[in-house]
């Protein structure tokens, strides 16, 4: 079926660490009908929203998102890894299942109020979606709701921002 995406996910194990399964969306990405399913998806949940701007997180954020906004004619935000933006930032920290890192937004890329939705390919422990949520906010933004291809709900990323709208097109359970 066209829209089984949980068949066309990729999992590689022990990368990048020992012990992590590493979901791999790309298999959908090359198929072009896919690929247009998961993105008309994920456009449906962000205009349901009534979001002004899709924020994506580098670097598969950018992948998902950006085909979302064009879709609605909605402005794109990225979120980079330091020292990537040419302007003034603000900049969030966070932890991921395998380490850390942090996050930046040029100053002026959220407007106050503007309404936001938050897209990327995986929900795991939440550390990538707490640093753009904080970014967002911090620049005056206000975060509608988050949209993903994939959720590990054993992560319990989506408890750890209780209240938050969250959307994701397929879950995997366990490793």
């Amino acid at each position: 079926m066209l829209n089984d995406f949980e068949e066309h996910i990729a999992s590689v194990k022990d990368f990048p660490n020992q012990g992590i399964v590493f979901r791999d969306i790309t298999p959908i990405l090359q198929d072009g009908k896919l690929f247009q399913a998961a993105t008309h998806k994920l456009a449906d949940y962000v205009k349901s929203r009534n979001a002004d701007v899709i924020v994506g997180p580098e670097a598969r954020g950018f992948i998902v998102g950006c085909p979302v906004a064009t879709e609605l004619g909605i402005g794109f935000v990225p979120a980079r890894k330091p020292h990537k933006l040419p302007r003034e930032v603000e900049r969030a920290s966070y932890d991921l299942e395998y380490g850390s890192n942090s996050l930046e937004m040029h100053k002026d890329a959220i407007k106050p109020g503007q309404r936001v939705v938050i897209c990327d390919d995986l929900l795991a422990t939440a550390g990538t979606l707490r640093a753009c949520k904080q970014l967002v906010e911090d620049l005056g933004g206000n975060l509608v709701g988050a949209a993903f291809y994939i959720e590990l709900p054993d992560l319990k990323g989506k408890e750890k921002l209780p209240g938050l709208d969250i959307y994701s097109l397929t879950k995997f359970h366990g490793a």
